[in-house]
């Protein structure tokens, strides 16, 4: 854990995104190795606070060291920024300045191979960001129907031989039940025709998309936390959110384009009745990508998608 690598993407986008200023209060959704954060915690100081949010214990370890020198303008908790709204109440805040979610699996847990994320090294199939909550992967792969187990790789992971994928891993723990990563790999290969891999993306990667997303609530955490964020901004204050496939960024897409919208009468009526104004505004139409140089640097960043949003009342 010492040697976790971390490099923040799109750290600059962000922060000029989010324009932290002296004073402000600053909540961080996914910590991960809390770049981000120490980049906001140096440009809203002397005073300014960071609310840290990360489910992997690991990982707030990490930040807790990294953010040390910030004294107790850094306050780390362990849970999902799904519940925001909760720790807020209980810190005695009610609005804040700006908020960043950094969507996805980080570069830590992708390279722990015993955490069971990577498809990469045989490991427990675990898949957990918070490994003391809920179900792991290999539940889910041992116990789901064959149907649940096809929706979630075909709606999650976007898989076009989910079906199949489905039907043969039913096969497979009918026999014996699938516990490593690595017996999951070879029942995906064996179910998608190799005529028909991608030359340049696993076979097992939509797959192994899907069960984690499942495995986490992922979709259904973002939706909820980043409809009470936005609730909680300040006039003025900014939400930065980066992700990394096209469900997650749809629904950061249609939340901020809901939040931003004004008038939602029915367009029959010849004027407006409901006397709705757009409270938020979003900064720009499409989604800020990395540079050459970052992606040079890092090649994860070539998926990472910035979305930024204003409160403008």
């Amino acid at each position: 854990m010492e040697d976790f690598h971390h490099i923040s993407v799109l750290p600059d986008e962000v922060l000029a995104g989010l324009a932290p200023h002296a004073g402000g209060i600053y909540l961080d959704g996914t910590l991960g190795g809390a770049g981000h954060a120490g980049l906001i915690l140096s440009a809203c100081g002397p005073d300014g606070i960071l609310i840290g949010f990360d489910r992997d214990a690991d990982a707030l370890a990490v930040a807790r060291k990294r953010l040390a020198p910030f004294g107790d303008r850094a306050r780390l908790v362990q849970r999902n920024f799904a519940e925001a709204a909760a720790t807020l109440a209980e810190l005695g805040i009610d609005r804040i300045d700006g908020f960043v979610l950094d969507l996805g699996v980080s570069s830590y847990q992708l390279d722990t191979g015993e955490r069971g994320f990577s498809f990469q090294v045989d490991a427990p199939l675990d898949m957990r960001m918070d490994r003391s909550d809920g179900p792991s992967a290999a539940d889910l792969v041992n116990t789901l129907s064959e149907a649940e187990l096809f929706r979630i790789i075909s709606e999650y992971g976007e898989e076009r031989w989910a079906k199949r994928v489905a039907a043969f891993i039913v096969a497979a723990r009918d026999k014996e039940p699938i516990l490593t990563t690595f017996q999951l790999v070879d029942v995906i290969k064996g179910a998608i025709p190799k005529a028909k891999w991608e030359e340049r993306l696993h076979p097992a990667t939509r797959t192994f998309q899907g069960l984690r997303i499942a495995v986490n609530d992922e979709l259904g955490s973002l939706e909820r936390g980043l409809n009470d964020l936005l609730g909680f901004l300040k006039k003025g204050g900014r939400g930065a959110v980066i992700s990394f496939h096209s469900l997650e960024d749809r629904i950061v897409k249609n939340s901020f384009r809901a939040a931003a919208s004004g008038c939602s009468c029915p367009k029959e009526l010849p004027v407006c009745v409901c006397g709705r104004v757009p409270q938020f505004k979003v900064q720009s139409g499409k989604p800020q990508r990395a540079g050459d140089q970052e992606l040079a640097e890092n090649p994860r960043s070539r998926s990472a998608k910035l979305r930024v949003i204003e409160k403008i009342i």
